[in-house]
Parts: structure tokens; sequence; C-alpha cells
């Protein structure tokens, strides 16, 4: 647990005593102390449970001390003694605002390991699940980063699109919050019928909505205050500091998985990625309003060319037989039972895969000796990275910057912690 020093001198008391008699004390002489405050982990604007051991000069910040792992669950422990697929719904409970998108980066990095890659159709279905996430992941975050700063409406505004968007992950996945969508290899299930008519009429209905959310914040005096030239990350730090995701790009670096190294069928859809100029806590906010006017674009993209055919690979050993199948033939059945009982043979070897996650790249390191449980795994969570800035940042800013500052990273210490 980080610890601070309360810097006081001490003065020799009785030789000062007899040197200034009858002498009249100024400003300067007098003797002052830094106060050491806790901030959480139980405070509303840490945004879950973050402890920051605060060292203060009046309201200046002198030092900022970070403690993470209240909510350490020892998830990559959890995931070297499970099967590959028994591992999907933990990864829901990392960015727990975006499980659709953990959930493909996880299947992702073990389809990599598998040497697997999906047909068309499948991984359009993927890719409606990341964006989807990546909406309703940023309506939280800027929903919360408003209130924080006091925008009590936009927090309500954002909530009703994000209720829409879970309306959504229903219909898709049979649960609002904690999917377990997707199956290494493929999905649990196609598109259900009626899905994409919703999902049409959510990006008709969703667009003004921002732009009202925008004009209630972009040109807000108080907000304006609160977020311009405050917490100002140059591109140098953010890059030296492995930042990534909108509070990489709020700093103007144009560094995006889903074009520098790219997955599933992004390559086939027109977007942009927008950056910032300054990279204060206003650059960061404007990076995820505009994201979420991309993300709609590319979902417009997948509906009008959205391929037919499977969703899942054609891997008769390694992946689950419909249920149908199961019920009906002896065969299958057995197949059911050996690869619900011992897991996909994975080959020997390790692999990396970093996805674009709304948090930033969540990545997946995977040391697999075969067999149908990994050696080791290890997880890149992104705001566990964005959160070791917070030393240099918080140095230097007032005390009431600091929630600013918090909000506009957007992390989640689920992810973070692990």
């Amino acid at each position: 647990m980080p610890t601070t020093s309360r810097e006081l001198e001490v003065p020799d008391t009785g030789a000062r005593a007899a040197s200034l008699e009858g002498y009249q004390a100024t400003t300067e002489d007098l003797v002052g102390e830094k106060l050491v405050l806790n901030m959480g982990p139980s405070h509303p604007a840490t945004h879950g449970v973050l402890r920051i051991v605060l060292e203060l000069d009046g309201e200046v910040i002198t030092k900022a001390d970070p403690d993470v792992g209240y909510l350490h669950r020892g998830d990559e422990k959890i995931a070297e003694n499970m099967q590959y697929n028994q591992f999907v719904p933990y990864t829901d409970r990392l960015d727990y605002l975006a499980p659709l998108a953990n959930n493909v980066a996880y299947a992702l990095a073990v389809e990599k390991l598998m040497d697997w890659e999906l047909p068309p159709r499948g991984q359009a279905v993927r890719t409606i699940c990341c964006e989807m996430a990546r909406i309703s992941a940023h309506l939280l975050g800027i929903g919360a980063f408003a209130m924080d700063v006091g925008a009590m409406t936009v927090f309500l505004y954002a909530f009703t699109q994000r209720e829409t968007v879970y309306n959504l992950c229903e219909l898709l996945t049979g649960a609002r919050f904690t999917t377990s969508y997707t199956r290494v290899g493929g999905q649990i299930r196609d598109l259900p019928e009626g899905f994409l008519d919703q999902l049409a009429k959510f990006c008709d209905e969703f667009l003004p909505a921002l732009d009202e959310i925008d004009g209630l914040l972009t040109r807000n005096k108080i907000f304006l205050g609160r977020t311009k030239d405050v917490g100002v990350i140059s591109r140098e730090d953010a890059i030296a500091w492995g930042l990534s995701g909108p509070n990489l790009r709020g700093s103007g670096v144009e560094h995006d998985l889903r074009k520098a190294n790219p997955y599933l069928d992004y390559p086939r859809y027109d977007f942009d990625i927008p950056v910032g100029s300054v990279g204060d806590c206003f650059d960061r906010y404007l990076v995820r309003m505009e994201e979420m006017r991309q993300s709609v674009r590319i979902l417009r993209q997948v509906m009008a060319d959205l391929p037919d055919g499977p969703i899942n690979v054609a891997n008769s050993k390694n992946f689950l037989p419909q249920k149908e199948r199961v019920l009906m033939s002896m065969e299958e059945l057995i197949h059911h039972f050996i690869l619900v009982t011992e897991g996909i043979d994975a080959p020997p070897g390790e692999v990396y895969f970093g996805a674009e996650n709304p948090k930033g790249e969540l990545g997946f390191y995977i040391n697999s000796k075969g067999g149908g449980v990994p050696h080791r795994l290890k997880i890149r969570a992104p705001s566990f990275v964005n959160l070791s800035i917070l030393p240099k940042l918080l140095e230097g800013a007032m005390m009431s910057d600091t929630v600013a500052i918090l909000g506009s990273l957007d992390f989640v210490m689920g992810e973070c912690d692990r």
C-alpha cells in the first residue's frame, strides 16, 4: 500500500524563542505542513473501488499515489484452471460496461492459437457486437463524467439511450449485462429475427439524441471551465506511459487497432479515427463523442452488406455440434460429451492478441502446452495501464480537478484489478 510522508519542519523551539522575543511573525515565518487525503476507495467520483492517496499543499496536489487491487479476483489464475470456453463468462466481468467486446477479444486470442478464422457472417456479427459495446460503454463514460462535473441531465439522456442498447443485447444474447454470447470458434446463435430492424431503428434515433448531449455539453461554459486545459497529456507522455484507446487518441496519436492491426472484417468498412489536439479532458470527451458517431457509421455498413452463411468455424472436431443433432445422434452426443469434459484440443504455443475495446487495447497472452486448458494466461487491461499516468497527471492540479481528470480517463476497476 503506498505511503506518503508528512513534510513537517520541526524547529529548535528553545533557541528560536529567545531570538524572536518581541518579534511579530509574518506569513513567511509560519511553519506549515502538507495534508494527506484519502480519496476513495468508497467515493462516487472514483468510479469504483479506486483509492488515491493525495498529498495537498492547500488546494494544490503535490503528490498522488493510486492504490488499486481492492476488487482483485484472480481472473488470470482462474483461466489457467478452466477450459477455454469455460472462461468466457469471466471476460464479461472485466470491462463490465462492454461485455460483448470482451467476449470477442478473448475468443479471437484463442482462435489465433487454434489458427481458426471465422466465416464472413460470423465476423460481421462480431463487429456488430463490438460497436454496440463501444456505444454502450461511451454513453456511460460520458454520462458519469458529465455528472461528476455537475451535468445531471446528460447522465439521464445517456442512460436512456443505453437502455435501448441493453434491449438489443437482450434480444441478441438473452441477457442484458453479462452476455457470454461468444464461443471460441463462433457465437452461441445467429442474429434473431427482427434484430436488424431494431438495430437500424436505434441508429436512426440515437444520432439526434447524441446531438442533444453535444448541445448540452460541448459549448457549456461550466463544462468547458472544468475540462479545457485540465489534465493535459502530451503526445509524448501518452506514448511513453503506454496509453491506448480514446486517452491516447485524445493526445493526438492516431492509433486504432481496427486499422493499425486489422481484425474481423473491419477493413471492409469506411470509418474515421478521431484525434484530439491538446490532450486535455475536453479532447478526450470530444474523441468519445465522435467515436460513437463512427460506430453508428460502421453498424449501418454492416447491416447494408451482411453476408449470408454460417457464423461458426467449420471444425467438426473442436466445435460443439448443434443441439438438435446432439439429441438425435449417438455420435454427436459422444462428440459433445468429449468437448464439454475435456475442452478443445489446443496446440502448444504462445500467442498475443489485442483488440480495440472502448477503454483501449484489451490484450490476451496465452501460453499453451496443448490440451483444453491454458498453461498461462495474462490480460493486458487498458484501464490498469491508463491509470498508471495518474501520479504524473495529478501533480500540480487542483484538488477539485481530480474528479474531472478521473472521469475523462473513463476506467473500470473490474478490468483494472481483474
